[in-house]
């Protein structure tokens, strides 16, 4: 019911409404007429209730909150949406993400040393030659087939995990671990990515980013650090394991981060791009042939379809924001997928534009957690969609995407496509 005109504040929060799609309806209701709106926090899915937050979804609204951390803080409840146990946020707080500078500027100039874009680029002829055989694979499997291919079963996920672990340095019988806590991590509320989730001694779901459950994942990077110690390469843990100003502890976290980050940003995009194509067969037709090129129709895909769809910060003062008066303590989720649709900043966002300038996206974030590695993801992007061009003259649905339950990452489990 609508009182006075103004419609009531339409629920973001629940996981379960993004199977169905991004809510983008709703997020323009927000925008329109409640841009910094709260909402209610309740169980779900056997994860307890929580106190509610802002929800933040106009684009100046949400770079404010991303550039600004002295009254918008990583690090005073970490940056997920749920709160975690108040006995695992130290452990939480020393990942980079969820901190504050100019705590959070030292870690990221020391792990910018080792994700130089040198480094990133000698890796394009690897992830290119990747992508073409994945591709001639899957076509294959399709001609063997009923024609049909799910290319994130077939490609994507192989694509964006290989091209990790090959810059991290991972051996190749111990990539199949990072595929497994990334979604153990990324897609814990959704049953077919976790399966039934493991249970603390309260019976409750246990918190996938608690040293808990961490410790496999952790323990692997001790181990793989020594190793790099003893065995240098060029890579990234080879960098980082000889950093003398880096703790262990430290390290680990940089493992986990560049695992789980590094591996869904990919992972979450480009099945994400391809299905907007899919869907937009003239704009992929001019990229076919070459009347568009491949680096701006990325940006606009990343708009198009954020990986990420929220993050958190929590008020580390009281403080104002598009007139709502946010007391220390609250939570404020800002949403880049509503920001990425927002009229004030995008002419027609509605509107699928490949040649789109200036494209001011905040897929990758925005302000001092600006994504690390968005030159890798842009890198990786570009040439699998490169190579997409050639293996496959059209992208015709197969059947509809599969999309993970979760309010945090904009995941496709399962993109069917008929290949001709």
């Amino acid at each position: 019911m609508i009182l006075g005109g103004v419609p009531p504040v339409p629920d973001v929060f629940d996981p379960r409404r993004y199977a169905a799609g991004v809510p983008h309806d709703d997020y323009r209701v927000l925008r329109d007429h409640h841009p910094v709106a709260w909402q209610e926090e309740p169980e779900v899915l056997g994860w307890p209730a929580g106190p509610g937050f802002w929800a933040v979804t106009r684009h100046a609204d949400v770079v404010r909150v991303l550039k600004d951390a002295a009254p918008y803080s990583s690090y005073v409840g970490a940056t997920q949406i749920r709160d975690p146990d108040p006995a695992d946020l130290p452990f939480i707080r020393s990942m980079m993400l969820n901190q504050d500078p100019p705590q959070h500027g030292r870690l990221r100039r020391l792990v910018s040393r080792a994700f130089t874009p040198g480094r990133i680029d000698r890796f394009a002829a690897l992830a290119r030659e990747r992508a073409r055989t994945l591709l001639a694979a899957a076509s294959r499997t399709s001609r063997e087939g009923d024609g049909t291919v799910d290319l994130v079963a077939a490609v994507t996920d192989e694509y964006a995990l290989l091209n990790l672990t090959d810059l991290l340095g991972v051996p190749e019988s111990d990539r199949g671990l990072l595929l497994h806590w990334t979604q153990r991590v990324i897609g814990y509320q959704d049953p077919d990515e976790a399966g039934a989730p493991a249970l603390d001694e309260a019976g409750r779901p246990a918190d996938p980013r608690s040293p808990a459950m961490l410790k496999d994942m952790f323990d692997y990077a001790r181990q793989l650090a020594a190793h790099k110690r003893r065995h240098p390469a060029d890579d990234v843990l080879t960098t980082l394991a000889h950093e003398a100003e880096l703790a262990p502890a430290e390290l680990e976290m940089f493992f986990f981060l560049l695992t789980v980050a590094g591996n869904d940003t990919v992972r979450s995009a480009a099945p994400g791009g391809l299905l907007t194509l899919a869907e937009h067969p003239d704009s992929y037709a001019a990229l076919q042939t070459r009347e568009l090129e491949v680096a701006p129709a990325v940006e606009e895909l990343l708009r198009w379809h954020p990986p990420v769809l929220s993050f958190r910060r929590t008020a580390a003062r009281d403080t104002e924001l598009a007139g709502r008066r946010i007391r220390a303590g609250d939570k404020v989720v800002v949403f880049h997928a509503s920001a990425n649709r927002d009229e004030r900043a995008f002419s027609d966002p509605g509107r699928l534009d490949l040649t789109r300038s200036p494209n001011p996206h905040v897929s990758f974030g925005d302000g001092p957690h600006v994504c690390l590695g968005a030159h890798f993801a842009r890198l990786q992007l570009r040439l699998l969609h490169d190579e997409v061009l050639r293996a496959l003259p059209v992208l015709r649905l197969a059947a509809p995407p599969a999309r993970l339950v979760s309010n945090f990452i904009n995941g496709i489990k399962s993109l069917h496509l008929k290949v001709t």
